[in-house]
């Protein structure tokens, strides 16, 4: 007898998040010692696991200050993995943290560097990507992201930032399985404004998307929120987006803001700008009871237009 596999994206919501889950998001406070802040980032994960969190996201840059001037001084090899103590604390301290905690922590993201063979001269050189690693609560890598869509904008008289000035960018789709409660999709900040990415992952079967960003005071109070809501909309899944603390003093404004979005595109849970812990209960029957009332799922129509979760998706680099 053949049977027919169901798609997970056609799967009844509820089975997409087995149980429900509470999801933490470190709006942290950064500064200019690596050593310094992650320590601090150390005591909030144990802060948050306390609170009862067993997802905990840390923000985008939270090792270093973000910005173009100091990926290259901040960056850390994680290749091959795992990288050394001394080559990458980072990486270390994050999986201690995660294992010390006892929850899944999705690691922010921070600077990676790679090394470069000029087969031509002979000569080493380097490429840095902006880096998303995700551990288990036994400390094992699950999986990494590096950011797809460099954030390179120009609006006059506002804001000018050229990621790929300095960076390079990531290849891949990434989702990583927890297997107590199903599958989440890692992307970093700008990648919230490619809706592919989300399409693609929530057709896959992910109940949530983990985006650690950095919007920052021009862009942050027209777009960040509408930007998670936007995705849970779209998708009918949970959305947390994870911001660092706003600086004043340092270069780059962060706009803060963390918040969490469930799959009706209600905001659960959203802090201000200053470093904070915002939590939110994940259930695990809202996903089904938004996608049986508005049953997108059933009424697409690629015969008018595609699946672009059918198509050439790249899951490995």
């Amino acid at each position: 007898m053949t049977t027919t596999k169901t798609p997970p994206s056609l799967l009844p919501g509820s089975a997409l998040l087995r149980k429900n889950l509470k999801i933490a998001c470190i709006q942290l406070a950064s500064g200019a010692d690596k050593a310094a802040n992650l320590a601090h980032a150390r005591d909030k994960v144990l802060e948050a696991a306390k609170l009862g969190a067993g997802l905990v996201v840390l923000p985008e840059c939270f090792n270093s200050p973000y910005g173009c001037d100091y990926f290259p001084s901040y960056a850390e090899p994680l290749l091959p993995s795992p990288p050394s103590r001394e080559a990458s604390p980072s990486f270390h301290a994050l999986s201690a943290m995660a294992k010390e905690a006892g929850v899944y922590l999705v690691g922010g993201s921070v600077p990676e560097s790679v090394e470069v063979k000029d087969s031509k001269d002979s000569k080493d050189s380097k490429t840095y990507y902006n880096t998303s690693l995700t551990f288990g609560p036994d400390g094992g890598l699950l999986a990494t992201h590096r950011k797809v869509h460099l954030f390179d904008i120009d609006i006059p008289g506002k804001i000018t930032f050229r990621e790929s000035e300095v960076l390079s960018p990531g290849n891949k789709v990434t989702i990583v399985d927890l297997p107590e409660y199903g599958k989440i999709a890692i992307a970093i900040c700008y990648d919230i404004r490619f809706p592919e990415l989300a399409m693609v992952a929530a057709r896959q079967g992910c109940f949530a998307l983990i985006y650690p960003g950095a919007f920052n005071t021009t862009t942050g109070p027209l777009h960040w929120r509408l930007q998670g809501q936007a995705r849970a909309m779209d998708n009918q899944v949970y959305v947390a987006l994870c911001s660092p603390a706003r600086d004043m003093a340092a270069s780059y404004h962060a706009w803060g803001h963390s918040l969490v979005v469930d799959p009706m595109a209600q905001v659960l849970v959203e802090a201000e700008e200053t470093e904070t812990i915002v939590t939110a209960d994940l259930d695990a029957a809202a996903i089904e009871s938004t996608r049986s009332g508005i049953p997108l799922r059933n009424q697409r129509r690629f015969d008018v237009y595609p699946d672009v979760s059918a198509g050439k998706v790249r899951y490995e680099e």
